[in-house]
């Protein structure tokens, strides 16, 4: 396996890459004493896209490649010296700063719901202030790409579906993440090459329409293509009339260039037009004419709803080729984890901190917290999410009560279940402490993790409300501050 390795990409210096504000704050901290006031902040996220049952944590790697690489160098410094807003104090601990903060982070590829905390930050309050920008952008945006990906994938219902939406997406490294991000999600391939070189995601790609155009006829083009990867032989057939010259033309160029090489077609690509009719007629063709081995490719513009539809209506598709729909995450584009302070410390004590907001669910669960995963130990399945308290400890050898937070008459006495901790610890004191996984384990890990899923839960519609509980003492202490904080 091709193991992801640290590129040009991870290691840019993007310590400059933070909202101003964070450095603001970070200057009134410094100048007044409480640079390195201990605090614990969370990173959690209050909707699922597209209305889903779930979200996949993706960006890790990513955001571990920058806290290693954290600095600030001089033109940062001068930069932030001609603001005329920052002491030369502050400046100077700019310029030796040293990231020493404990992250703790769910794995990728692990499916993540609302509300609970899918990292959480423990350090100086300069240094957890100053990550949050590029902490947000990283898990969000992957997880978006990721989430979508998985939907595109179910949708497919075992098909393969390949990423192509390089050109489509919002930037360079929108390109190259996301691609990353999808092959997380379940994707087969990317048409991405720098993303196949710098992660080892496995590239694809033949031929566009200004091949075919560019020879005198679709046939020449057919042909020099053949000659060229008789081995990897996939043909773009809907550049001038799919049925009556492109699929005929493929067909006589596979029987002449292709198997007198000793070789057989890949297959074909429609890219226009009613795919479903199309795919159908070009099935009937290729099989009459001894190539039902020939795969065929869809692409244009297609998201998981339109593959949905496309198979139930019988569509003869083998491969669905999805760009801007899924690079862009098209129907709902935001994903919007946010970085909450959740307690400080002092004087070795562990404080908690809540915000009270009149949109309660602005509302955010306070302390030093972590999340389980309670799964059915006969099926396998998960049952439900729980936060808890650092320090406790679900027994899964004894029955378990969880209810739901909102509406605490609703308990369930859970028995005969596995509980699991979800986070695991990146960083201690500022120094990694985890392994980061290739590529392809994530994919791998993904992909069982989201059977462990219900079917309910896997809906696109509708789909059944997976419950993020808090354990007791908790949810104790959560009302506490909130009896505390009323006006």
């Amino acid at each position: 396996m091709a193991q992801t390795k640290a590129t040009g990409f991870a290691e840019r210096n993007l310590a400059m890459l933070v909202d101003f504000y964070e450095l603001t704050m970070a200057n009134g901290y410094f100048e007044n004493g409480r640079a390195n006031q201990i605090v614990y902040f969370d990173m959690f996220f209050r909707k699922i896209p597209n209305g889903g049952g779930f979200a996949i944590m993706a960006g890790v790697e990513q955001l571990v490649r920058y806290l290693e690489n954290l600095k600030f160098d001089e033109e940062d410094i001068q930069f932030l010296r001609e603001k005329k807003l920052f002491s030369e104090g502050f400046l100077k601990f700019l310029r030796d700063f040293k990231f020493s903060c404990d992250v703790w982070a769910i794995p990728e590829g692990t499916p993540i719901f609302p509300f609970e905390p899918v990292l959480t930050v423990r350090g100086p309050i300069v240094q957890a202030q100053l990550i949050e920008t590029m902490l947000l952008l990283t898990i969000n945006h992957q997880s978006l790409i990721a989430t979508k990906a998985n939907r595109m994938v179910r949708a497919a219902q075992g098909r393969e579906v390949i990423e192509f939406g390089s050109r489509r997406a919002h930037g360079y490294d929108a390109a190259v993440y996301g691609a990353r991000a999808a092959y997380i999600g379940g994707c087969r391939a990317t048409s991405c090459t720098i993303a196949g070189r710098e992660f080892g995601i496995p590239v694809m790609g033949t031929m566009a329409h200004s091949w075919v155009q560019l020879f005198d006829s679709e046939l020449e083009a057919f042909r020099t293509y053949a000659r060229e990867y008789p081995h990897n032989c996939l043909l773009l057939v809907d550049t001038y009339n799919t049925l009556k010259t492109g699929i005929p033309n493929a067909i006589r160029v596979f029987n002449e260039e292709i198997l007198p090489r000793g070789a057989r077609p890949v297959g074909i690509r429609i890219d226009s037009g009613d795919i479903t009719y199309l795919s159908k007629k070009a099935r009937k063709m290729l099989d009459e004419a001894g190539f039902p081995d020939c795969k065929i490719t869809a692409s244009n513009a297609l998201d998981e709803y339109i593959i949905r539809e496309m198979i139930l209506h019988g569509a003869q598709v083998d491969n669905f080729g999805v760009g801007e729909r899924l690079i862009t995450a098209a129907s709902d584009p935001v994903f919007g984890g946010v970085y909450k302070l959740a307690a400080v410390e002092r004087n070795g004590e562990i404080i908690p901190r809540i915000k009270v907001s009149d949109n309660v669910s602005k509302i955010t669960n306070p302390c030093f917290k972590k999340p389980w995963r309670l799964f059915d130990r006969e099926t396998g399945k998960a049952i439900a999410d729980v936060i808890t308290l650092r320090d406790e400890i679900i027994d899964d050898i004894k029955p378990y009560v969880i209810f739901d937070p909102d509406h605490i008459w609703k308990r369930k006495t859970v028995e005969n279940f596995i509980a699991r901790e979800l986070q695991v610890q990146l960083f201690s004191g500022g120094r990694r402490v985890c392994q980061l996984p290739d590529i392809h384990s994530i994919r791998s890990y993904c992909e069982q993790q989201v059977n462990t899923l219900w079917d309910e839960v896997l809906r696109f519609e509708n789909p059944h409300k997976y419950y993020v509980d808090l354990s007791q003492p908790l949810w104790d202490e959560k009302q506490r501050l909130l009896s505390e904080n009323s006006i």
